[in-house]
């Protein structure tokens, strides 16, 4: 078991943000000690590390709860939630590929900038 200092200091997660994710109905099964305090599970923290990932790839988090609300429902919305990471897959590969076209363009003015600072550069020594 994990008290909510240790999950953020894991995940990087404020003890603020935890606390949100478990009211919007992210985490649901953390369990509470008899003084009311949380207490989290190997299996909260590896809900919690697709939470992050699904976030971090751009999944809104009304996206995600949906997401985490058809997992609870069971094995019958496993069509749903295929397709929803199928769809969300594809939109992390358009993202990636336009980061890379972005990459490309940056590292074009990198180089050009850099070529022109060496001839400044070597003017300057003459």
């Amino acid at each position: 078991m994990y008290t909510i200092r240790d999950v953020s200091e894991k995940t990087g997660l404020s003890a603020h943000t935890l606390r949100y994710y478990e009211k919007e109905g992210l985490l649901s099964s953390v369990e509470r000690t008899p003084g009311g305090f949380r207490q989290y599970t190997d299996e909260d923290l590896e809900a919690l590390g697709l939470i992050c990932c699904l976030k971090n790839t751009g999944m809104n988090l009304r996206e995600i709860a949906r997401f985490v609300h058809l997992a609870q429902e069971g094995d019958k919305t496993l069509k749903e939630r295929v397709a929803l990471l199928r769809e969300h897959r594809e939109s992390v590969i358009a993202r990636m590929n336009e980061m890379r076209e972005y990459l490309d363009k940056v590292t074009r003015k990198l180089e050009y900038y850099s070529e022109m600072q060496r001839a400044y550069e070597s003017a300057g020594e003459r």
